[in-house]
């Protein structure tokens, strides 16, 4: 695991001292020597971290860290606070101005690479989120930042394993005031649990009773339901080794016993914003492919979907030896509904008419607008026969019943034009399929419409 990372101090033996010790890990390293040249370098080389000092003249680490934040190409990327003050008012003030983690001078091995290499794991998987976003037009990426600032206020719903009376009495107490916090006394139960709670946060003790807290810790991570789950180990001073493998399994974060009630205040917030950021623009990820296949009036699938996915249908309905028939539905002078009353009424006609097509089909039917007032079905292990019994029922539940749209004339009576097609030959494509569809819808309007026709060939 790499990462480029950015060391800013006005102290040149501090950068030393901080480059020497990531570089030895493999980062690599960029250094500043003021808020106003970070801030430079950042907007020029978009580092994965920044490590950045409180104390400097000028611009100071709060308005440094403030002005990366409140940049919409640079929010995301996370600043550690380096600070020899470690008073609750400094990390209140480091939080208000956006700071993702604090490591406290001096600066020891374990908790930077701790803090860097868990940084670094969350920066890949938001990178990859983002990427995603930006190419459906970044999603309103930066809208959602300020939605999460917003959110981040909520309550978090966590949930302590710990079996030590005092320990969860001290957590529970500093936590309860701003949080919604669940209490695991039995170690044992916390794997079928968890997965069965709605928690943003997992806290785990390390010093449980008869029961290794990393083996609880690796199995959630294993686990489909909880794989994203931020994890938060409580770890017993100096058990170095504990720590660094909790890290290598995935724990997001840690605290060191005795728990301060700040640093926990402070580290839970930190996760609660992670996860809540992340959140939303896996949201927006899924959004933005909904948006790509479906049609955005209708709710049907749209065109280049239905083009993409018929094909794999089609080759698997034939390599199978299994049936698959295209159903074309067409709206009868749906022109003269636009001309008269207007393209509003003719959406709403639009609409009504899917909702019909998907209370006539199956679950496993692909149903699509394939452009203008015309529709496609396509209805994978359906041979000929049954499709055009399909097309008949949902012709039938057009026309028999009138579309109710307000309009002062009252209602519409709406018909359609069906044709039906069929796989007949191994090598059949879709395209071929849709043709010979269209040709029989064709001969439906032909025949006066109204009606359906099942190809003939």
């Amino acid at each position: 695991m790499t990462a480029r990372i950015l060391v800013v101090d006005d102290i040149l033996a501090n950068v030393k001292l901080l480059e020497a010790k990531l570089t030895a890990e493999y980062f690599d390293v960029l250094t500043a020597m003021s808020g106003a040249e970070a801030l430079e370098i950042v907007q020029r080389s978009l580092p994965d971290i920044v490590l950045l000092d409180v104390m400097m003249p000028g611009m100071d680490g709060f308005e440094t860290c403030e002005r990366i934040k409140s940049n919409p190409h640079t929010q995301h990327i996370p600043v550690v606070m380096v600070t020899a003050l470690d008073q609750p008012s400094d990390r209140l003030q480091g939080l208000e101005a956006g700071a993702d983690d604090f490591l406290t001078k001096p600066v020891s091995d374990v908790a930077l690479l701790a803090r860097v290499k868990s940084l670094v794991r969350l920066k890949m998987v938001t990178d990859e989120l983002r990427m995603r976003a930006a190419t459906s037009e970044r999603m309103g990426l930066i809208e959602q930042a300020v939605v999460v600032e917003e959110a981040i206020k909520a309550p978090g719903r966590i949930l302590l394993v710990d079996d030590r009376e005092s320990s969860v009495e001290r957590i529970v107490s500093t936590l309860e005031e701003f949080h919604d916090v669940g209490v695991i006394s039995e170690p044992q139960d916390a794997l079928v649990k968890v997965p069965e709670l709605d928690c943003e946060l997992l806290i785990v003790s390390l010093g449980l009773d008869n029961f290794d807290g990393l083996r609880l810790c690796s199995q959630l991570r294993s686990l489909e339901r909880t794989r994203n789950l931020p994890i938060l180990i409580l770890v017993e001073p100096d058990d170095n080794t504990k720590l660094l493998r909790g890290l290598d399994i995935g724990v997001n974060d840690y605290l060191m016993r005795p728990v301060d009630k700040n640093e926990l205040l402070a580290r839970v917030r930190s996760q609660l914003k992670r996860l809540r950021y992340t959140d939303q623009l896996r949201e927006s990820v899924e959004q933005s492919m909904e948006l790509a296949i479906t049609d955005p009036l209708t709710g049907l699938y749209n065109r280049r979907y239905m083009e993409g996915h018929v094909s794999t249908l089609v080759l698997q309905a034939a390599n199978r030896g299994k049936e698959i028939s295209l159903i074309i539905l067409d709206i009868d002078y749906f022109k003269a509904v636009n001309d008269t009353y207007g393209h509003d009424v003719g959406d709403a006609v639009l609409k009504e008419l899917s909702k019909r097509i998907l209370q006539n089909i199956r679950g496993i039917d692909l149903a699509c607008r394939f452009g203008g007032e015309e529709f496609v079905l396509v209805m994978p292990d359906t041979d000929l026969s049954f499709a055009f019994l399909v097309a008949e029922r949902i012709r039938q539940r057009i026309a028999s019943r009138p579309f109710e749209l307000g309009l002062d004339t009252g209602p519409l009576d709406i018909t359609c034009s069906v044709g039906v097609a069929s796989l007949e030959k191994p090598d059949d494509t879709p395209e071929k399929i849709l043709k010979r569809a269209d040709q029989a819808l064709y001969r439906a309007k032909s025949d006066g419409r109204n009606r359906v026709v099942a190809d003939a060939a």
